[in-house]
Order: structure tokens, then C-alpha cells, then sequence
């Protein structure tokens, strides 16, 4: 058999005599006196002086940046300022901002939403052809037409409750067919006013191309109750011709 290996002793740990007659604060664990100037205990190392926990801030001061533990003279005053300031801005900022949030809500409803046709209870020119009255423009059908002297006519359109206008189709000229769109003058550019029911006016300015069909306009105007269309820009309007607007749509979100 190979020898075994040597192992060595183990370290005594011999119990250093403490003096119990010393004078001094005794040790808050085991009760041993100790001389003033010590820190720990000399005989279970236990601290004398142990430090006091900081009180717990209050609720309002848990919230970033507000939770940090502050001394005297160092930026209280200035950090309030700060935070004051910037609650002050966001406040001014949303207050400004409002109508433009509310649009911006409203046009995503638009979006996202459908919409139908709303029909107008009154409409009413300023100026017509004869033979060519300004139901023409609203009656449904693009084969007939409201007819105007010249640019400057405007056509009213009342409707019997307020609605949110969301687009206006406009067939210009005196048909859709080619031949008819070109046999009368037409208006490139409608000036669109809308009155809401406060009495407030919306102008949007509305620009054709020159050539027949449809052409949608999206509006996006809240508590519409008048709608009233100026023609202006004509085209083709030369020897006995007039201005021609074969039919006027108007949609309201569903």
C-alpha cells in the first residue's frame, strides 16, 4: 500500500481575552463594554454606531425625476423651476395643438369610415341661362346642366340639418359625353364656401381639370348647413357660349 498523504492540522482559533471590567457603551448584540472611540464591537464586531435609515419620500416624490433624495443647496429650487416650465409648455402645447388634433381625428374617421350621398332641400343661383336653372346641377342626371352667364355665378345649396361634409363630386361642363363637355364654356376653378351651423365659413378653392366626367374633391368640414359654389376660370367661353355645371354630389359620413 502506498503511504497516505500528510494532512495538516487544523488552525486553533483561540479565544482572545476581553477585559469585561472596561468602562465604555456596551454592545447593543452581546452587552460587552467598549471604550468611546471604537466602531465595532471587540468582541462580536457588531457596529456601535449603526446608521439611521432615511425616512421613506412621500408618494408624489416616487414619480421621476422627482424621486431623487436632495440636500440643502443642491438645485431644489432650479429643478422645480425646470419641471414647472415644462409642465407649463406641455399645458400651453396641447391647449394650442386641440383644433389641430381634433382635425386630425376627424379626418382619420373620414378615412376609415364610409360615407353616403345627402341631398339638398333648397338650391338657389345667383345668376342662370334661360332654360338652364340651377336645380339642373342637383336633380341627378349629367345630361342636364346649371347654366351661367359668366364666371362670378355662385350656387347655394341649403340642406335640412347639419352633417359632416366629407367630399364633393363636381361634373363639369354641359355632359359627360365629349362632344357636349366642348360645345359650352366651363369653370377650371370653383371657390367652395361652406357655413357651418354657428355660423362659421370654411373656403376651400377647387381646381378642375378640363375635361368631362367626375371629379371628387375630399372637403372634411364638420356641421355643414349651407354649401355655396363661385365659378371662376372659365374656359372656353367665347362668341354666345356660357358657363356650364352638369351636376353637383355632396357626401356625408354614415
Amino acid at each position: 500500500m502506498r503511504p497516505a498523504k500528510a494532512v495538516a492540522p487544523r488552525p486553533v482559533v483561540r479565544p482572545v481575552p476581553v477585559d469585561d471590567a472596561a468602562a465604555g457603551t456596551p454592545c447593543p448584540s452581546c452587552g460587552t463594554p467598549n471604550p468611546p472611540d471604537r466602531r465595532f464591537c471587540r468582541r462580536c464586531a457588531t457596529p456601535l454606531t449603526p446608521g439611521t435609515a432615511p425616512p421613506p419620500l412621500p408618494w408624489w416624490r416616487t414619480i421621476w425625476p422627482l424621486r431623487r433624495r436632495t440636500r440643502a443647496g443642491s438645485g431644489r429650487t432650479t429643478r422645480f423651476l425646470v419641471i414647472l416650465a415644462v409642465v407649463l409648455a406641455l399645458c400651453a402645447g396641447g391647449f394650442l395643438l386641440l383644433p389641430a388634433g381634433r382635425n386630425l381625428i376627424e379626418d382619420t374617421r373620414d378615412k376609415l369610415g364610409k360615407s353616403k350621398p345627402v341631398t339638398p332641400v333648397r338650391v338657389e343661383a345667383s345668376a342662370e341661362v334661360p332654360g338652364r336653372p340651377a336645380g339642373n346641377a342637383t336633380d341627378g342626371l349629367s345630361n342636364r346642366y346649371w347654366g351661367a352667364p359668366g364666371p362670378g355665378a355662385s350656387i347655394t345649396c341649403t340642406f335640412a340639418k347639419p352633417f359632416r361634409l366629407v367630399a364633393v363630386i363636381v361634373t363639369n361642363g354641359a355632359s359627360t359625353s365629349p362632344e357636349d363637355y366642348a360645345r359650352e364654356g366651363r369653370a377650371l376653378r370653383i371657390d367652395l364656401e361652406v357655413t357651418s351651423s354657428d355660423g362659421r365659413k370654411t373656403v376651400k378653392k377647387l381646381t378642375l381639370t378640363d375635361k368631362p366626367g367626375p371629379q371628387t374633391f375630399s372637403t372634411g368640414i364638420s356641421d355643414a348647413t349651407t354649401v355655396r359654389l363661385t365659378l371662376d376660370a372659365p374656359a372656353g367661353l367665347d362668341g354666345d357660349r356660357h358657363l356650364a355645371l352638369a351636376e353637383l354630389e355632396f357626401f356625408q359620413r354614415s
